[in-house]
């Protein structure tokens, strides 16, 4: 019954059936994290995964053989620490969730030392191993981790901007929910653009473009905006020390998956808010932006421009430069 329902949530927009859609190994590299074992059981139930690579320092394989148990047709493999090249043969698309989690009173950017370290060292591997792979990352801060990423995979001269996306997908979602909160709609029917970063102050949802969101002012709108660009606060602060938003972050990171993989396969019309290396303010010198991306065979296949704002997202927008450009820089002078 939760796969069913997984599924359903996974599927709101058209996708390509099992059967006539081009079915995709993939990779979870930090599997046995909190975030790494739900994304896992996800894309177990995910029918576009033809075959799923889990990897950890510690405790894959036995990610690995629960996960296997689910009663759908993929494959599923776990590879130990001194397994990674292995567990990255033949893998189409790469998620990465790897790395520590927030705690009470930490930023996403105070995870900046260990995790960046570690997204390095993957990247490093998967551009050894599966240079064409697409690599999808989670771990945090996002904002600094994809520019790490793509220097990586450009010094090992394999680097294609079209094939690496900062999964912002937890923003999108959260605001959907906020918002369908806030005016006793259906989260499917709110779906909010959300642009510029993932944390904080760089997170930038576009409450203007959607009709619900057009009511929102005042103090309500102030309020909505804070609880969707701080709304990982409440997670940690709840979780009291034990974790940040695993779960949710899961889902969002499976959803965004899913949907690659059906612009993979092919199907047209796959937009989504990610973010990817960005003309859209690289004459600022940010060159890596979250906006509505369309997802195609190659990846990337076209970025979207942010259309018309509100004066309010003017100056959410001028607010998320700064940091945003900070924030980008500090990631690549982290492997220059």
């Amino acid at each position: 019954m939760f796969a069913r329902s997984a599924l359903r949530s996974l599927n709101q927009s058209r996708q390509f059936s099992s059967s006539a859609a081009r079915q995709t190994k993939v990779a979870v590299l930090g599997a046995g994290g909190g975030i790494g074992q739900p994304l896992s059981l996800l894309l177990k139930i995910d029918p576009l995964v033809s075959s799923l690579s889990l990897y950890d320092i510690r405790g894959a394989p036995g990610v690995a053989a629960d996960v296997s148990h689910v009663d759908t047709n993929s494959e599923v493999r776990g590879y130990p620490a001194d397994k990674l090249d292995e567990a990255l043969e033949g893998v189409k698309v790469v998620v990465i969730p790897a790395g520590v989690p927030r705690k009470p009173g930490m930023t996403r950017d105070d995870l900046f030392n260990t995790n960046a370290s570690i997204v390095r060292d993957l990247a490093a591997a998967v551009a050894r191993v599966s240079p064409e792979a697409h690599v999808l990352v989670i771990s945090n801060p996002v904002n600094s981790t994809v520019p790490i990423v793509s220097a990586v995979l450009e010094k090992a001269g394999v680097y294609d901007p079209r094939r690496v996306f900062g999964i912002t997908t937890l923003d999108v979602v959260r605001a959907a929910r906020f918002l369908g909160g806030l005016t006793g709609s259906d989260p499917k029917d709110t779906r909010v653009t959300v642009v510029g970063g993932h944390s904080g102050a760089t997170i930038v949802p576009l409450l203007s473009q959607t009709e619900n969101g057009k009511s929102i002012t005042g103090e309500a709108y102030e309020k909505l905006v804070h609880r969707i660009q701080f709304g990982g606060d409440e997670v940690v602060k709840a979780k009291d020390g034990a974790g940040s938003a695993t779960l949710s972050m899961a889902y969002a990171g499976a959803t965004f998956t899913h949907k690659l993989l059906r612009g993979l396969n092919g199907e047209k019309g796959v937009i989504t808010p990610t973010f990817v290396k960005s003309p859209l303010f690289a004459d600022q010198g940010i060159d890596f932006f979250s906006s509505n991306v369309e997802l195609g065979p190659n990846g990337v296949e076209k970025i979207h421009p942010l259309g018309q704002l509100s004066a309010s997202e003017e100056k959410l927008l001028a607010a998320c430069l700064p940091d945003l450009k900070k924030n980008i820089e500090k990631g690549k002078a982290f492997v220059a």
